[in-house]
Formats: structure tokens, C-alpha cells, sequence
């Protein structure tokens, strides 16, 4: 059997947690932040674990994670 090829894009935004779940970013931390207050900045920041319905695309995408 032929080895897999990973997607870099998705290597760069997902990570598997110890537990073998599959952690992202969240997004609108990039830019705009003035108006957002810092209890929504600080949520933000933190990791989210990737939706149980995605989990197949994003293992599709990094076959060795």
C-alpha cells in the first residue's frame, strides 16, 4: 500500500490531544479586537476540540496524526 500524503494546510491548524482527539485554533483572534471585551479575547485563546462530525475530514487530511 502506497504511503499517504499529509495536507500541510491542515497539519499547520490541527494537533491530536493525548487523548487522541483532535484539538484547532478558534477563530476571530486575529484582527478587530478592539471591541471585544477581554472575557471573549481570553476564550479565544484557548484550544477547542475539532466537531465529532468533522473528525473523519480532518483524519483524512492528516492520515498519520
Amino acid at each position: 500500500m502506497p504511503k499517504l500524503k499529509t495536507r500541510k494546510a491542515a497539519a499547520k491548524r490541527f494537533r491530536a490531544t493525548g487523548t487522541g482527539k483532535i484539538a484547532r485554533r478558534k477563530a476571530f483572534k486575529s484582527h478587530l479586537l478592539e471591541h471585544k471585551s477581554a472575557n471573549k479575547k481570553r476564550d479565544m485563546s484557548q484550544m477547542a476540540l475539532v466537531n465529532e462530525c468533522d473528525v473523519p475530514n480532518v483524519r483524512g487530511m492528516l492520515p498519520y496524526l
